[in-house]
């Protein structure tokens, strides 16, 4: 079950996340399969944590990692409207920490 920011709660529905990502990835070159692949990454990942219930944000979280991965833009726009991105700063913020992150990875 997720628990929803109104209080409400529903079942989990990986077409609604995949829904949500492929908004997101809107003119970027991904296919289907990916979209697919991502949604089940997500499921698995809730499913590990073992609670009957996460609340979106979590869901939220778990879908910003293995779309990074996928498409650095896709990443961009979920991250602006998940994390609601005021302005040109949050952006600014967002792609120092994904160079942060790609320098260390390649150390």
């Amino acid at each position: 079950m997720v628990l929803k920011r109104s209080g409400n709660a529903e079942a989990f529905n990986r077409d609604k996340v995949i829904s949500g990502v492929r908004k997101a990835c809107q003119g970027r070159p991904i296919n289907e399969d990916d979209l697919k692949a991502l949604g089940q990454k997500v499921e698995e990942d809730l499913r590990s944590l073992g609670a009957a219930q996460v609340d979106s944000d979590e869901v939220g979280r778990a879908i910003l990692k293995p779309l990074r991965k996928l498409d650095e833009v896709a990443y961009l726009r979920f991250a602006s409207v998940y994390q609601n991105f005021n302005g040109l700063t949050d952006f600014e913020h967002a792609i120092e920490e994904l160079r942060s992150e790609d320098n260390a990875e390649q150390d």
